[in-house]
């Protein structure tokens, strides 16, 4: 059994400090720093006139501080399952910008994202907690909806592949990165709570879905082992 959205959001509650490093990122994740780098300068280099931005599961800031560097005028709405980390964000934000701030805790799959309010969307390691086809229909549809006319989306995730074999391969090749990046021990505890929380696509399915919902057009910005970087425009 996968964990509840009760204990996801118990285990983030108590990992604020881990997600607050704009430098590091998210150390488990491979290629943190230079993901959160080319998200932060793509959204800003298609949208340059944005206004208003929505972070899917914000963590602690990181994702909408790197983009108030680039474009320091924009209004942020932060989601996250976790009051601590919402409140960790917007405080780490208030020195970054003079526009306005809001924070909504819930699940995506819950809250409602209105219609044509935002220029841009991040969402960093955070849709690989969904689970059905239903639920990752619903939410795409559901942030085609919430963009303006050529409004873009930008996710980081975890993912999986379509081959066994290359998933396996790829899986190995993760673990020896937490190996390195710590221990055996880190790895198996990585490893352990992946298998407990996680149900992560593979990448062109969620290419092939952003198209499906609506998107005009897709890219990617980067791959590597079981994480990928990408986006799309309305």
């Amino acid at each position: 059994m996968k964990s509840t959205v009760e204990q996801i959001r118990a285990r983030f509650d108590n990992d604020v400090e881990r997600f607050s490093n704009l430098e590091t990122g998210q150390s488990a994740t491979i290629d943190a720093p230079l993901v959160l780098e080319l998200i932060s300068q793509a959204a800003a280099a298609t949208s340059p006139s944005a206004t208003d931005l929505l972070d899917v599961g914000c963590g602690a800031g990181n994702y909408s501080l790197k983009l108030l560097q680039s474009l320091p005028d924009l209004n942020v709405t932060l989601i996250d399952l976790s009051r601590p980390m919402l409140e960790r964000a917007e405080q780490r934000l208030r020195p970054a910008t003079k526009r306005h701030i809001e924070t909504f805790q819930g699940d995506v799959r819950d809250l409602d994202l209105g219609e044509a309010r935002f220029d841009i969307i991040v969402a960093a390691a955070v849709l690989h907690h969904l689970r059905t086809v239903a639920e990752w229909e619903a939410v795409f549809a559901k942030c085609f909806k919430a963009l303006r006319p050529s409004g873009s989306i930008w996710i980081s995730d975890l993912i999986e592949h379509s081959s066994t074999a290359i998933q396996e391969m790829m899986w190995r090749r993760y673990g020896e990165y937490l190996v390195g990046l710590k221990d055996e021990a880190y790895r198996d505890t990585v490893f352990a709570y992946v298998t407990r929380e996680d149900t992560p696509q593979p990448l062109m399915y969620q290419l092939d879905l952003l198209r499906k919902s609506g998107f005009r057009e897709v890219e990617i910005l980067h791959k590597t082992s079981v994480f990928a970087a990408f986006g799309a425009w309305k």
